[in-house]
This record gives structure tokens, C-alpha cells and sequence, in this order.
């Protein structure tokens, strides 16, 4: 109760500072007001917007690249993957604009370009906030299903990609977002997806034209330092918010195995979790920036990472920092996880805490999961898949070229 006040009062200090006595205490006494009707058609604007802009130059410049993406939070994976592949784009000479759909309440342009360059990659990249202020490109990629439709209806731009980090209409319960979601599988844009779960699902389901890129870890951040607590710990992704992230069925677990192993220290990352009842000795560590995770991820014996939908970035990021990885076995984690460099289990509590003890007790399958991440981990490369989205993008006027070829022989 008093965190809900806490939020309560913040909300109508902000208010007060951001509109003036007047307006406040009209809110205050019309309570009703703080809580308006939902406006449907301003929540799904983006749907049924109308075309903008021109059909592009014949000069445009090839190397120009639009990434249309939505606002963003401080710590966002996604954006910060995002931010990665411009970063790399712009060292291999593409010129890149950063179109974030968001009107001024996100900022000036220059605020939005800050917040990128501080949290995420200092990227060259111009921002510049809504479609409408898009400027001609060669290539505009939507990075998000809402981004999707704006991507449509720009119409300056040759060609009009999809960077897919995940399954998106999983994240709805069966309705409205999941049918305007699913719609944009169907566009025609070309898919470069998150790995290879997600190209297979697109080309099978939606016959989408999709090329993947991978995953890797910055390892100037995550790598493994000198353990300085000898005491027991399991690190778990603590992101109740995020539900493909399956908290409650970690939750279970973590407590299962806490009964079993009462030495065990649970640490949670990711999020806030002042609501709720953690059955069993922990900490909650919030969001840490990232030399904070790779310190956390390094006094930790082990880490539960699940994933109901696709990969995130956490795996190959705990393994470069030696630490051995349990998740759930499936489709959507296989495509970069094995039985040789995880403890893979079906998603139940029962066998998933059957495979953190299985590693927890076993001094030896724990050192060969710590050397065959790590292996991994060194394996994998951030140039090579910023190479691989290079090599994707520019190959887009080529495969243009010889399919209006192909069809005018035809």
C-alpha cells in the first residue's frame, strides 16, 4: 500500500511540475480524470495511418538505411541488439537513421540520440522521432510489430526489411495485438531474423523470406573474473514483467531446490520484485548496467535462464563469464543450445529442478558445462554477424535486380 502511494504521489508531483496549479487541481477535483477512457483508435493509430513520403530517388544512395524502432527504457536487450547491428552497420560505411515512433513527449531528437549513444552504442547515426520525419533510404527495416506499419506505408525507400528478434504474438493473450501482429508476418518485407527458430517459424508459417544473423557477447565486458565470495549461488533472471521469461515457474523451482540445498543463495536480476513473496533466501540485485552483470554472473555457480519464446543474449553472456547454464529444452532454445554446453530439461518444475541439482551436486558435469560455454562463448562473434547483416543488406539490390529480370523474361 504505501508503494502504491509512493507511485501515486510521484505521479501527481510530475503532473503538477509538467502542467501547472490549474490543470491540477482540475485533476484534483475530478478524480475520474486521472483515470480517462481508453481511446482505441490513439492506441492503434498506427494501423490504418496513410502513406508518407515520395517514391524514392533513382540516386538514392545504396549505403542509406532507416531503423524504425519504438521508444525504448533504459536497459531494453532489444534495443541495445538494435543499436549493435547500426554501431557495426556504420563501421562497415552504411549510413544509418534511427526513426523512433514516439511524438515529443519522448524527448527532442537530441535528448533520444543521447539515451542512445550513453545506454546502448555511441552510434553516428542522425534520430529523428516519427515516420513522417523519416528521411529517403535505400533500405527501411521495422524492428517491432507496431514498426511494421509504419515501415509499410513509407514510401520513400526501395526496399523494406524485418530484423525479427522474436516471436511477438506470443506475447498477447489470443485478440486484437495478436491479429494486428500477425498481419505484419505477412507484408512481404524481408525477414533477418534472431537466430535460426525464428527464420524457420517465419518462411513455415508466412512464407516470409527470411536469413538469419546470430548471437554473440561483447567480451571486453563479459569474461570471467576471481571469484571473491566463496559462498553458494544461483543466478536467475528475475523479470516477472516479461512473461516469456516464465518467473513463476522459476520461482517454483528455485524453492524446490532451495529445500534441497538451504546453503543456496538465489540472485535475482532484471527487474523489480517488491511484490513479490520469495519463498527463500535471496537478493534482488535490479537492473545493473552491464560491467555490473558480468561482477554478478562471475560469483555465481550456476544460472537458471528460461525462455518460452526465443533466446535472449543471456546465455552466451553468463557462459563467457564461466558460468554453467540450466534452461528448458525446446525448439526456440535449441537453435543455439545443446545438451554439450547446457543442463537442457522440459519446462516442469520437476525436471527443471532435478537439472539444477543434477549440476549443483555434480562438481564434474559443473566444470564441463564452465569449459564448453566458455568454448562457446570464444567461438562466437559480434563481427562476424555484423559481417552477415552487411553481407544481407547489400545484397538486397542485387536480388531486386534479377527478380525484375526474371520477371520481365518471363
Amino acid at each position: 500500500m504505501a508503494n502504491q502511494l509512493s507511485k501515486f504521489v510521484s505521479k501527481a508531483i510530475q503532473y503538477l511540475k509538467r502542467e501547472g496549479v490549474l490543470k491540477f487541481v482540475s485533476r484534483v477535483v475530478r478524480p475520474s480524470s486521472w483515470h480517462p477512457k481508453h481511446d482505441v483508435r490513439t492506441q492503434f493509430a498506427f494501423v490504418h495511418g496513410g502513406p508518407v513520403g515520395s517514391p524514392p530517388d533513382p540516386t538514392l544512395d545504396p549505403m542509406t538505411v532507416n531503423w524504425v524502432m519504438p521508444p525504448f527504457p533504459k536497459g531494453s536487450g532489444g534495443h541495445q541488439n538494435i543499436c549493435r547491428f547500426v554501431y557495426m552497420l556504420e563501421k562497415r560505411g552504411f549510413r544509418c537513421c534511427i526513426v523512433v515512433t514516439a511524438g515529443a513527449w519522448f524527448g527532442t531528437p537530441e535528448e533520444v540520440r543521447d539515451r542512445i549513444r550513453n545506454w546502448f552504442f555511441p552510434v553516428e547515426a542522425k534520430v529523428v522521432l516519427g515516420i513522417e520525419n523519416a528521411p529517403p533510404a535505400n533500405i527501411t527495416i521495422a524492428t517491432a510489430w507496431m514498426t511494421a506499419y509504419d515501415v509499410r506505408r513509407f514510401q520513400s525507400t526501395r526496399h523494406r526489411c524485418y530484423f525479427v528478434q522474436d516471436l511477438e504474438l506470443l506475447f498477447f493473450g489470443a485478440g486484437s495485438a495478436t491479429a494486428f501482429c500477425e498481419a505484419t508476418y505477412r507484408f512481404g518485407f524481408e525477414g533477418i531474423t534472431a537466430g535460426g527458430w525464428l527464420a524457420h517459424k517465419l518462411a513455415t508459417d508466412y512464407h516470409m523470406k527470411t536469413r538469419a544473423v546470430g548471437f554473440s557477447c561483447d567480451r571486453s565486458i563479459y569474461w570471467q573474473r576471481p571469484r571473491q565470495d566463496p559462498r553458494r549461488r544461483v543466478f536467475f533472471y528475475g523479470r516477472p514483467s516479461s512473461e516469456r521469461r516464465a518467473f513463476e515457474l522459476g520461482i517454483l523451482v528455485l524453492e524446490r531446490v532451495a529445500k534441497k540445498h538451504d546453503d543456496i543463495e538465489v540472485v535475482f536480476a532484471g527487474g523489480d520484485l517488491n511484490d513479490y513473496e520469495i519463498p527463500f533466501k535471496h537478493r534482488c540485485v535490479g537492473i545493473l548496467d552491464f560491467e555490473g552483470l558480468a561482477k554478478l554472473y562471475s560469483e555465481c555457480d550456476l544460472a537458471m535462464v528460461l525462455s518460452m519464446t526465443n533466446l535472449s543474449l543471456l546465455p552466451l553472456e553468463l557462459m563467457a563469464c564461466g558460468v554453467p547454464v540450466v534452461s528448458n529444452r525446446a525448439p526456440c532454445t535449441e537453435w543455439l543450445l545443446n545438451d554439450s554446453i547446457a543442463q537442457l530439461a522440459e519446462p516442469s518444475v520437476e525436471a527443471l529442478c532435478e537439472a539444477v541439482c543434477e549440476v549443483l551436486e555434480n562438481d564434474e558435469r559443473r566444470a564441463q558445462l564452465r569449459a564448453a560455454g566458455l568454448q562457446a562463448a570464444t567461438d562466437s562473434s559480434w563481427d562476424a554477424e555484423g559481417d552477415k547483416m552487411a553481407a544481407i543488406l547489400s545484397s538486397l539490390d542485387n536480388d531486386h535486380s534479377r527478380d525484375r529480370h526474371l520477371s520481365v523474361v518471363s
